[in-house]
């Protein structure tokens, strides 16, 4: 007769995901290897002329064949939040007398609402690789914050919030998690 552990079944879907934690731009995997990587700022380069346009193509191009190891592009939508904006063009309004301004307002305060009720978001766009080693995570990071520069693309190291809202994008279908968290 063979006996069979007992498996506990976890209650949480994060129990399946080998994520340590998430420290200095880095997600720490329980293996010990780091994921980590740029964001790059977008670009509308269709507003652009043709040749800068294929300029920008061929120099991405290149900034690509010249990795040479196993990387990530992500594209992720980030909810955009323009609350504060709105509040303080809601102050604005309520300390303006002139019925021309008044107006001009309201249909700021009015377009901002739409916004928010449709679920408008930023796309961010991310390229990512994992390593174990801090000096090699650098070097790859500085690399690539240089190379995409100099393809016309501004580049900056990942955040733990951005990190965080991949995962969130990945594990949760782009809803952030709130447990938890007491809001006053």
């Amino acid at each position: 007769m063979f006996l069979m552990a007992k498996t506990k079944k976890s209650n949480y879907s994060t129990d399946f995901v080998p994520i340590k934690e998430i420290k200095n731009g880095n997600i720490i995997l329980d293996n010990g290897l780091k994921v980590t990587g740029v964001k790059i700022m977008p670009r509308n380069i269709f507003i652009l002329d043709q040749e800068t346009q294929n300029g920008i193509i061929s120099n991405l191009t290149t900034v690509y064949n010249t990795i040479d190891y196993e990387f990530w592009i992500i594209a992720a939508d980030r909810p955009v939040d323009i609350n504060v904006y709105l509040s303080q063009l809601e102050l604005f309004y309520n300390n303006i007398s002139n019925p021309v301004k008044r107006k001009l307002i309201m249909e700021d305060i009015n377009k901002g609402n739409m916004f928010m009720n449709n679920n408008i978001v930023d796309t961010e766009y991310f390229l990512l690789f994992r390593e174990k080693k801090d000096d090699i995570i650098q070097k790859r990071i500085r690399t690539l914050i240089n190379t995409f520069a100099g393809a016309g693309l501004v580049a900056y190291q990942t955040t733990n919030d951005d990190l965080r809202m991949i995962l969130d994008n990945f594990l949760n279908g782009g809803v952030t998690t709130t447990f938890g968290t007491v809001l006053g």
